[in-house]
């Protein structure tokens, strides 16, 4: 039988490729370049499957042009670089690599919301500028985490593991608001409590979104929520750009309509809207949530097992969309 032949659309572990060159033709892009659409479609053009990452967006012009596709296997959690309606239409697989990263991304979704209730980079910033000359009550006094009420929009695995990290190791009080509400099991083991998103935005003192990005979800927080919410609030962006409207936030944090931010995440990355990189008030990450050594080879040997699993045993371990047939 003939190899199926695979494309690796960005860099990824040595040994990953590795894997998958024991059962398919494989083209990596080991050199990492951030490809066109119209070079995307080139260097599919007479593969069977792809593994992709965030940056490589397949919609209706790309599989219309490369009608050999058969599955695209996400690097990541997230899938709004799929358009899934498109894909399903097609019959192109698409698959995405959950739970590996749910528990390093919520590690680092309660370390960027330290950061910036404690003010932490600002503080760095004032050091190494040499402008530390003297302690004083007040110096860059933020917002205590601990007894402090944690709200989180969005409550999936990594938005329950940033919560019981809260509850159980900060004694925080937990409210959450998500599209449907957790059975009475999963709220007991988060100590979290259901309420509007109104109320979640009104009462939280640090907020953490951690929300899937649909067209639905886009700029779930903007101006009017913003304003909503206390003046010594914290909010944390650990799940998508365009979530927040980042024009909106930077506009708020300047006129102290909530206390700090924290960024992992933005509209158009990796560009960032200008204004947040001159405030001192917001902590800036270049997406990097779930980057320690062990979730990130996770996720990838992930994606290529299913790859592996479609086209040797035509089903795959994660799909995000269902096909009429796996293998046309």
């Amino acid at each position: 039988m003939t190899q199926a032949k695979i494309l690796v659309a960005r860099a990824v572990f040595p040994e990953v490729i590795a894997s998958l060159q024991a059962h398919f033709e494989v083209t990596s892009n080991q050199d990492d370049v951030v490809w066109t659409k119209a070079q995307l479609i080139e260097q599919l053009q007479g593969k069977d499957g792809a593994l992709t990452t965030g940056s490589e967006r397949i919609d209706a012009d790309v599989l219309a042009a490369c009608p050999q596709l058969k599955i695209a296997a996400n690097m990541a959690v997230g899938y709004n670089n799929f358009d899934l309606v498109a894909m399903s239409h097609h019959g192109v697989q698409g698959t995405n690599t959950p739970d590996v990263l749910t528990d390093t991304t919520a590690d680092f979704g309660f370390a960027l919301m330290m950061a910036t209730a404690r003010r932490m980079t600002e503080s760095e910033h004032f050091l190494r500028r040499g402008e530390w000359t003297k302690w004083r009550y007040d110096m860059f006094m933020g917002s205590d985490i601990h007894g402090a009420t944690l709200g989180i929009l969005g409550m999936g695995r990594i938005g329950q593991g940033i919560a019981q990290r809260g509850a159980h190791g900060f004694g925080m009080k937990v409210i959450y608001h998500n599209r449907s509400r957790l059975d009475p099991a999963a709220e007991a083991r988060c100590q979290a409590t259901y309420v509007s998103k109104e109320d979640l935005l009104k009462r939280a003192d640090h907020l953490v979104l951690v929300l899937p990005y649909s067209a639905e979800s886009h700029h779930s927080i903007g101006a009017a929520e913003l304003a909503q919410m206390k003046p010594t609030a914290t909010l944390v962006n650990i799940a998508r750009g365009g979530i927040v409207d980042d024009a909106a936030l930077a506009a708020a944090l300047k006129a102290r309509t909530i206390a700090a931010a924290g960024l992992d995440v933005f509209e158009g990355e990796p560009q960032v809207h200008p204004d947040l990189l001159t405030l001192p008030n917001v902590v800036l990450t270049p997406h990097i949530a779930s980057a320690s050594g062990p979730t990130r080879l996770a996720m990838a040997k992930l994606a290529a097992d299913n790859l592996v699993a479609f086209f040797k045993q035509n089903a795959v371990l994660t799909p995000v969309n269902s096909v009429v047939s796996a293998i046309k």
